[in-house]
């Protein structure tokens, strides 16, 4: 938790409980009065204890629901998206919880237009005061506002990508002072190298750090006596898993007597689900289809007009359990551009050997430039969608010569259909190491749920606006 957060945590009570009794005690007004009758002072409020009543049970079970999903303290990496998933959700259950409660108890006199229609206002108004905090809140850290001093122990690959992320998203309000290293001591990620772990004392005094960060393994001494002093020098602490190189996708907490135990179960997910994902695919991929079609006939004429060629770029991609298809796109390319690839292999700006990517390739036509900067190039994937070879959401099929080049820890992506979009689109793109491109898909193959997809869906919007990472 963020220092601040018992500050502001009754404002957070108060506010909920506010936009609570004004969404429970409206219906109620509305149903037994008028208008007139409220400004005559001739109101009947019916049962009235009886509603208080359920009012303060729903109330207690609400607040019990939202501290268990940290609501109620200043989590500034918590997505708007997923607060508001976390904000309805918790809604309904409370509502079948006390729907349960009145069912059993046989309370005759409560309303069920009452009850919908306070479930309906809790659900707009608590989420509508959550995502203006949240932006207002975001707009406040990333200009300065109580921004935390973080102190990375560990400057490798995982130390390095950790930087990385809490550089693109300034709205967190960390700010990386520096690294703690015994084997590095040149600047990394424009942050610099403090000390060793030893310097420990020293460092954490001269630069006002307020939270540590721990990215290297934790069976080491040193690190072991660094997390006492942490804890001594009352610093907020983070510690990423051991495991976080090549995480287990379903590790939870079990018990044998008293002893902890991490338990791996891997999840096996029901047919339904991948039905409903399929069903979704179709009907929104049905729907731009058609929407888009006149869309389609200008880009095409633009390609024709644009340079010589067709106007698709068709290829062999890899697929869902390593089949082979036939990949759609719009064509931003010369049409010589796969036979020029190989004299420019030198000239690969990525950061890994997998994926092949220049900023500026000189096979990009003006009008492939735009298609690109906008992702224009990719709705023929669409049809795609509908021919069952891709989904909308999922790990980017790569080229099969590039697929051949995975290791077999890479095989797992393969185990679900390619996608227009996902995790690692939203995350970066083109700007992203094979590395952490692969990481990305493998975490979403691991973590895949329906609500998942809508968030990536949601997220792939500003994204493709921006044209962040696309080139």
């Amino acid at each position: 938790m963020i220092k601040g957060s018992k500050k502001i945590y009754p404002i957070y009570l108060l506010t909920d409980l506010s936009l609570f009794i004004l969404s429970f005690f409206i219906p109620y007004v509305l149903k037994y009065s008028s208008f007139r009758e409220l400004l005559t002072g001739q109101a009947r409020f019916p049962d009235f204890g009886e509603y208080c009543l359920v009012a303060l049970l729903w109330f207690i079970f609400l607040i019990i629901a939202f501290n268990r999903k940290d609501f109620y303290t200043t989590d500034r990496s918590l997505s708007i998206p997923k607060e508001i998933l976390g904000v309805v959700t918790a809604v309904i259950n409370t509502s079948i919880l006390i729907a349960g409660v009145i069912f059993f108890s046989k309370y005759q006199f409560f309303s069920r237009e009452i009850f919908f229609k306070c479930l309906f206002l809790l659900c707009v108004s608590l989420t509508a005061w959550r995502t203006a905090k949240r932006l207002i809140l975001r707009k406040l850290i990333a200009q300065g506002f109580k921004n935390v001093n973080v102190l990375i122990v560990g400057a490798g690959r995982v130390g390095q990508a950790l930087a990385e992320e809490i550089g693109k998203n300034p709205h967190w309000g960390f700010r990386v002072i520096g690294f703690l290293d015994d084997q590095k001591t040149e600047s990394v990620q424009d942050s610099p190298i403090l000390g060793k772990l030893s310097d420990f004392n020293v460092v954490v005094k001269k630069y006002f750090i307020d939270e540590l960060i721990v990215s290297i393994p934790s069976e080491r001494l040193a690190v072991s006596q660094l997390l006492e002093k942490a804890k001594k020098m009352h610093l907020g602490l983070r510690i990423i898993p051991d495991s976080f190189e090549d995480p287990l996708p379903e590790l939870y907490i079990s018990y044998l007597g008293i002893i902890p135990l991490l338990t791996y179960k891997e999840r096996r997910r029901h047919p339904a689900e991948f039905a409903l994902k399929r069903l979704v695919d179709l009907s929104i991929a049905l729907l731009l289809a058609v929407i888009l079609s006149p869309l389609f006939l200008v880009i095409s004429l633009l390609i024709k007009l644009g340079s010589p060629g067709p106007v698709l770029y068709i290829r062999k991609r890899t697929g869902f359990k390593g089949r082979v298809f036939s990949f759609y796109k719009f064509r931003s390319m010369i049409k010589e551009a796969d036979s020029l690839k190989k004299q420019l292999l030198d000239k690969n700006e990525s950061k890994g050997e997998l994926i092949f990517k220049i900023k500026k390739d000189p096979r990009v036509t003006p009008v492939g430039q735009f298609l690109r900067r906008y992702s224009l190039d990719e709705l023929p994937q669409i049809f795609n969608v509908l021919k069952g070879d891709m989904s909308l959401v999922g790990p980017r099929p790569f080229p099969v010569e590039e697929s051949d080049k995975f290791s077999y820890n890479h095989l797992q992506r393969l185990s679900v259909r390619p996608g227009i979009t996902g995790l690692a689109q939203i995350r970066g793109r083109s700007d992203l190491s094979s590395y952490r491109w692969i990481k990305w898909d493998i975490w979403y193959v691991n973590n895949w749920s329906f609500w998942l997809d809508l968030l990536i869906l949601w997220w792939t919007l500003p994204v493709v606006v921006k044209g962040k990472g696309a080139y």
